[in-house]
């Protein structure tokens, strides 16, 4: 799968995804990140990006002039993309979009800064999402958050099948997703605090049944 991630920040994008898991991710083939810098798309001797906004106001708005040719540029370079706005006004990012992002063979993300967008980019994109209620100094942040959790959901980017019994990914009966059970490891007691003992029983079916059990117990008490 690819990402491409249109910022005025590449360095800072690059920092976050070109560590752990999505370097060798990256080094074995998995997943193609590539970086576009939206200054490169400036105008003038000063490759200005962004101007005052129309009726006045704080802040400087990203240009439709240069954004929305950086798009189509990057747009024909190969398969064309899925193209994701970040913006706090998008639908909340989860578990279950990104799933369906994972299933796309390419993903443009747009990363804003300063005010926002000039309104007429978003008739060039296919979604706007959010990582949740608040605002931030720009969009690289919540794109390389994105890409860190659909890159999980490729096959072969982890080492193991441990994406499906995580938090969100696991599910009850009903389908409903569960927040992950508590986890134990070595050493079996510690400051009087034990392991619970069907975890140490060798029988895996009261094993799965605790887990789910803990999962469901949890995810209640938490009203997630």
């Amino acid at each position: 799968m690819r990402f491409d991630i249109l910022t005025l920040f590449p360095d800072q994008v690059r920092s976050m995804l070109d560590a752990s898991i999505l370097e060798r991710a990256q080094k074995a083939g998995r997943i193609i990140i590539k970086t576009h810098d939206l200054r490169s798309f400036g105008l003038g001797k000063h490759q200005q990006v962004d101007d005052t906004p129309y009726g006045g106001g704080k802040g400087m708005v990203l240009k439709p002039d240069v954004v929305i040719p950086a798009i189509k540029t990057i747009c024909s370079q190969g398969d064309k993309p899925y193209v994701i706005l970040m913006t706090p006004q998008g639908n909340r990012f989860n578990q279950e979009m990104a799933e369906q992002l994972s299933q796309h063979k390419r993903l443009l993300l747009i990363a804003g800064h300063y005010e926002g967008f000039d309104e007429r980019i978003r008739d060039y994109v296919d979604t706007e999402i959010s990582i949740g209620d608040f605002v931030l100094t720009g969009g690289e942040l919540p794109a390389a958050l994105i890409v860190d959790t659909v890159s999980r959901l490729i096959p072969g980017v982890l080492s193991d099948d441990s994406s499906e019994e995580e938090s969100h990914t696991l599910k009850n009966e009903l389908g409903e997703r569960l927040l992950e059970y508590p986890q134990y490891t070595k050493p079996a007691e510690y400051e009087g605090k034990k392991v619970p003992n069907v975890l140490i029983s060798g029988n895996h079916a009261k094993i799965a049944q605790w887990r789910q059990e803990q999962a469901q117990d949890k995810t209640k008490s938490r009203s997630v």
